[in-house]
């Protein structure tokens, strides 16, 4: 409309976007499943190597018992309580039985200690776990490398296959977009591709685009057919008026049917615009005079400034549907805003300012619509004025923008293009 929007650049899709999301997502899964695996197994080997060096240990200890009661025998045990974990030592002589506990005082070299009350003194035997705690540090190192090398496969590989959902989705958004441009012929293009969320997405952007199109292809219609209806009584009206007596009442007759007249004008037009036939007639010309020429034939009051060189830059337009921006545009800057009305030529950029109350948030917003003018403050009109402007700024090739100044005040900037058609 009569507003530019930002649009995001393209290039490397951002980190933000859903696909790195999916990526993320299926990171942290797989993070969580890897470790749930590796503690499990981790703490099933753990258990498994506890329940053999307690077996292993139980066992030396009967055979260290034995040879401790035998005559003579040969001593395989300890029954030095200094050396006997105190832990241990304090089990068995409270339960008075066998009992088993896990040395790991020095992490480097563990041991699976067992021992047994026998007489007044404590049989003990202990067994080297060293090679058990290697081996489950090298498994769980092995795990460790296994689930890095499954998330180097697995987090690219869901980046990828969330790229096709992506695509489609992206290509949804540009539809969407086009179509909020005016594209109404925009299509997502996805048929029934798919059967998925997107396709119902897709399909319903489409019916969108369907039924605005035909909605704005019926309001088109409507407005051209009641423009052509009322311009046939309304040529005979204006005759009518022409053959009234002279007087007060007459003036006032004839002054309504001129409004008549110029807004069944102005629905002719827009009818035409929205038609599409509409087509500029572009040549060189010195853009300053051609605004002061405009300015001279509304006969409104205007500040007009032209800076470079007497006459202006030189632009490839058409004058004619020039003036009937500018007329429009300062006609409009009279009836809703306030004097002085600045029309400033700079280049190939015409801006025209009033002090008034400025364009309303919603016409800024969504562009100007018909037979609206935004707020009261903004005084009563049809809201052709402005929607005619930017119709004909699309014709010709230009940028026409509306904003408000920042000391107050509506400011309408048309930018042309120069001769070399930047």
């Amino acid at each position: 409309m009569g507003h530019a929007v930002a649009r995001p650049a393209r290039g490397l899709p951002s980190w933000r976007s859903l696909r790195w999301k999916i990526a993320a997502l299926v990171t942290v899964a797989s993070c969580a499943v890897a470790l749930a695996v590796g503690v499990l197994v981790h703490r099933s080997t753990l258990d498994r190597s506890m329940t053999m060096g307690r077996g292993q240990a139980l066992t030396a200890l009967v055979s260290a018992v034995d040879d401790h009661r035998r005559p003579g025998g040969a001593w395989t045990g300890e029954s030095d309580p200094e050396r006997i974990p105190p832990m241990l030592l304090q089990q068995v002589r409270s339960t008075g039985q066998a009992g088993t506990w896990y040395d790991d005082r020095n992490p480097d070299i563990p041991w699976m200690w067992a021992a047994e009350p026998v007489g007044d003194q404590v049989v003990a035997v202990q067994i080297d776990m060293g090679v058990e705690l290697r081996s489950r540090q090298a498994l769980d190192r092995h795990i460790v490398m296994a689930a890095l090398a499954t998330l180097g496969v697995v987090v690219p590989s869901a980046a990828l296959a969330a790229e096709l959902p992506s695509r489609r989705l992206r290509r949804v958004a540009r539809t969407a977009r086009r179509i909020a441009d005016g594209d109404l012929n925009a299509r997502t293009a996805e048929g029934g591709r798919g059967g998925d969320e997107i396709t119902e997405i897709s399909a319903t952007v489409d019916s969108m685009a369907d039924s605005l199109r035909e909605r704005l292809l019926s309001e088109q219609r409507f407005t051209a057919d009641v423009a052509h209806e009322l311009r046939t009584p309304l040529m005979g009206l204006v005759t009518s008026a022409e053959l009234l007596p002279e007087g007060e009442v007459t003036d006032l007759v004839r002054d309504r049917v001129r409004v008549l007249r110029a807004l069944v004008e102005d629905l002719l037009e827009i009818s035409r615009l929205d038609a599409g036939a509409e087509h500029a007639d572009p040549r060189p010309v010195a853009l300053g005079d051609v605004v002061e020429d405009c300015l001279a034939r509304t006969g409104l009051q205007a500040r007009l400034t032209v800076t470079g060189a007497a006459g202006g830059t030189q632009a490839e337009t058409d004058p004619r549907r020039l003036d009937r921006i500018l007329a429009n545009l300062v006609a409009n800057a009279h009836r809703h805003g306030r004097a002085p009305v600045e029309v400033t030529v700079d280049g190939t950029t015409i801006v025209v300012r009033d002090h008034g109350p400025g364009f309303p948030g919603v016409l800024l917003a969504e562009g100007p619509q018909r037979f609206r003018t935004g707020t009261a403050e903004r005084g009563r009109g049809h809201g052709l004025g402005l929607t005619i402007a930017l119709g004909q700024a699309q014709v010709i090739g230009a940028t026409l923008t509306l904003a408000n100044a920042a000391d107050g005040g509506a400011v309408a900037t048309l930018r042309l293009r120069d001769l070399e058609g930047s």
